[in-house]
């Protein structure tokens, strides 16, 4: 019979799976693909054993979901929410058989309220199921250790495949694990038994379709994972894990998982000495202190922060037992304080899903722009389509454009510009199998698709410079601009035959004064420069908040070629402007500055809007 405080563990545990796998469901069908998730549904729908970014598991997961409720979002990421749905119970189970009923249903919890774990399953990305594949090789492992028999080697053997199938970092779980299990007696002991040998025999077949794709693809997908990706040189932007780690697990669950892997890994002195409990340390320790020194070699440009949860999830196993030597004040302070945590996180998915919130966001560097402003692009292109020919291609500036457009055009084959995007991300050598990168060449009517925001600024007017090289000049673009400019797409109709002449590009902009968040109070002072190579602009006119303020008078001397070296306006040096806007009738609070550029060859783009305030 269950106590009567296993049982208020339990109902707890019940209420909050219920409840968060409610909201993320709620979440996941309402936010946006991120780019990434955009890409493994265009994988899944060219089946492969493999691909260059990643092995195969994730994009077959992306396909089942699709067929099984249809070319949504929900569908997209249902198997993943799955789960995600089922870690908690994972390691209720795990907790449960070596720590008793009442700490697996509190660790199930914890795995519950952890930003990191927690919101696990509303994105379809690779870290699913491999995270699920590190709980499985842990809850093998620690079986082994006490008696090596048929279910525990059948269930590393399922770990192994499933990790080895998900991500090439699910390499670095199996170097944990061996070190963990090597510096056990008892693990060195399991792994002189051939069984086990077995079982991880079968984890090696399972990395056979992603060595054979980098064979067939002169090791792509290893050089990008291994070499192109990460600088290997030092840097000291690994010192920022110490305060992301204990942001994302929420700072005194972070503080419990650092005792128990203190404690697991001490001898004597009162020093827990349960076997499992040291190799639960042992795994997590080893593998957060590896992350943490790999990040001072290892990418910094993106995101990285989830790295460390297959060693979080191991010594979350153990945090109810440590919690019960804490003084009640912070054990109720680590409940707390994980569940605001998990409020935050489930907020920022919510924020990024609402297009009110998500506006309210621009400008800031939360501001979530891969998930921002697609639906309103599909629009675009679907009307662009309508009044084109019928054989008109679209063809896209980047991998994230190309991904994005097709889920939504439910058309996997778009085409797609070389682009340095396509080869940091891993995606070009995948492309280029597809047939999908496209020399500029062509034969019909096309609809090139650009984000100005894939670029970084200083760098975006020779992007556009080589888009002219690739495809001629750019005729006027359609603008489509959402959250007040911060997402921008270009779309320009090109015709069948390439064009000759020199390059025409979108216009280039940048407002000197006032500054981003600037407070001003009766009168806005305006200054700033604009240009577009190849035939000038005609007029820059302000807007304040989407209505128009006149026009700025346009032509003062401002030479911006020292830092635009090869810029062709005809204009050049006089490309600076000034006006001044009268706005003693707006409200006090935040409002938006934007231009509406018109070039001498007829174009109208607005640019991106900056935030001030009027002040009282």
């Amino acid at each position: 019979m269950a106590t009567a405080s296993e049982q208020r563990a339990c109902t707890t545990f019940l209420v909050l799976w219920a409840l968060i796998s409610g909201v993320k469901v709620l979440i996941a069908a309402y936010l946006p693909l991120f780019v990434d998730e955009a890409f493994y549904w265009q994988e899944g729908q060219h089946l492969a054993p493999a691909y260059s970014d990643l092995p195969g598991l994730t994009a077959w997961l992306t396909r089942l979901g699709v067929e099984l409720v249809g070319n949504h979002r929900l569908g997209v990421r249902l198997p993943f929410l799955l789960l995600g749905a089922l870690l908690p119970w994972m390691v209720v189970n795990i907790t449960t058989r070596w720590f008793g009923a009442r700490a697996g249903w509190q660790a199930g919890a914890f795995t519950l309220l952890m930003p990191l774990s927690a919101t696990l399953g509303i994105l379809a990305v690779p870290d699913v199921p491999m995270a699920i594949a590190a709980v499985l090789c842990l809850d093998a492992g620690a079986r082994l250790l006490r008696n090596v028999d048929a279910g525990a080697v059948l269930l590393l053997a399922l770990g192994l495949l499933v990790g080895a199938l998900s991500h090439y970092r699910f390499i670095g779980v199996i170097v944990v694990g061996f070190i963990a299990l090597l510096l056990l007696p008892e693990g060195r002991r399991m792994l002189r038994d051939a069984r086990v040998w077995v079982a991880i025999a079968v984890g090696i077949v399972a990395w056979l379709p992603l060595l054979a794709w980098n064979l067939d693809n002169q090791d792509a997908g290893l050089k990008f994972q291994i070499l192109e990706r990460h600088p290997w040189s030092f840097h000291g932007d690994g010192l920022w894990f110490l305060l992301i780690q204990p942001l994302m697990v929420t700072p005194v669950l972070f503080a419990a998982l650092a005792w128990v892997a203190i404690e697991g890994l001490r001898r004597g002195r009162g020093g827990f000495r349960h076997l499992q409990w040291r190799y639960f340390a042992l795994v997590g320790t080893t593998s957060t202190l590896l992350i943490f020194l790999l990040g001072f070699f290892t990418d910094v440009e993106r995101v990285s922060f989830h790295w460390p949860l297959p060693g979080y999830l191991a010594l979350l196993a153990c945090v109810p037992l440590m919690l019960n030597r804490w003084p009640r004040f912070w054990r109720r302070s680590v409940w707390a304080v994980a569940a605001l945590g998990l409020v935050m996180a489930l907020g920022y998915y919510v924020m990024a899903s609402a297009p009110s919130l998500r506006e309210q966001m621009a400008g800031s560097k939360y501001y979530p722009r891969n998930f921002a402003g697609w639906q309103p692009l599909a629009d675009a292109v679907r009307d662009e389509l309508a009044q084109m020919p019928a054989e008109t291609e679209i063809v896209a500036g980047s991998f994230k454009v190309g991904s994005e457009l097709g889920f939504r055009l439910d058309d996997a084959a778009i085409k797609v510009l070389p682009h340095e995007l396509n080869d940091r991300h891993g995606r070009t050598a995948q492309l280029a199998l597809w047939g999908l990168i496209s020399d500029g060449s062509r034969t019909v009517p096309q609809l090139l698709v650009i984000a100005p925001g894939d670029q970084r600024y200083r760098d975006l007017l020779a992007r556009y410079h080589r888009i002219c090289a690739l495809v001629g000049p750019l005729p006027p673009p359609r603008v489509v601009s959402t959250d007040h400019g911060f997402q921008r797409f270009l779309l320009f109709r090109l015709p069948a035959a390439k064009v000759q002449g020199p390059c025409v590009t979108p216009a280039m902009a940048w407002l000197d004064t006032p500054v981003a968040g600037a407070k001003v109070a009766g009168q806005l002072d305006v200054q700033g420069w604009a240009f577009k190579d190849g035939v000038g602009l005609a007029r820059v006119e302000l807007l304040v908040d989407g209505r128009s303020a006149g026009d700025a008078k346009y032509g003062r001397t401002f030479d911006v070629r020292p830092a635009w070296p090869g810029t062709s306006d005809p204009r050049h040096p006089d490309v600076g402007f000034d006006a001044q806007v009268d706005i003693a009738g707006l409200k006090p609070g935040r409002h938006w500055l934007g231009l509406r550029l018109y070039g001498q060859d007829g174009s109208v783009e607005q640019w991106m809007e900056q935030p001030f305030t009027v002040e009282k």
